[in-house]
């Protein structure tokens, strides 16, 4: 991340909204999301093995994991995944990708939970840099965005 100002065009600043995620993999993880404990993760986890593509599925997954390494990893997927969705979406490393929007939650989700896992690891920079971009991205972003 630098600080290089974002480019404005003449109806401001751009906004990206990810096209939506297929009907039946939000179903599935609906369904998985009120279940609990370990089967809760394994029918996170079974979604994400169906859907890999999944953004919000790999935030959950990293959520329900059994450790910050297994967290991390699940959230980095996630975020490196949502950020080729962004490019195809007409994102262009600059601009808004706001929560306001359902489809973009799972990456911002999947962000969030990035920069918390690396926190817990250590990684301050790193989680320093997740927190700016989400700032970036969503100037209205709060943590309490994720209980929506």
């Amino acid at each position: 991340m630098n600080d290089i100002p974002i480019a404005l065009s003449a109806s401001g600043v751009p906004e990206t909204v990810l096209d939506g995620e297929p009907g039946e993999a939000l179903g599935r993880l609906a369904e998985a999301l009120r279940a609990s404990g370990d089967q809760r993760r394994a029918l996170i986890s079974d979604v994400v093995a169906r859907w890999p593509l999944f953004l919000d599925g790999w935030a959950r997954l990293g959520e329900e994991a059994r450790d910050a390494v297994e967290a991390y990893a699940c959230f980095r997927v996630g975020y490196h995944r949502g950020l080729d969705r962004l490019r195809r979406s007409g994102w262009r490393g600059s601009g808004y990708v706001r929560w306001r929007f359902p489809e973009n939650r799972g990456f911002l989700r999947a962000l969030a939970g990035l920069a918390a896992a690396a926190a817990a690891l250590g990684e301050q920079a790193e989680a320093q840099r997740c927190e700016q971009f989400l700032r970036q991205l969503d100037p209205d972003w709060s943590g309490d965005l994720l209980e929506s």
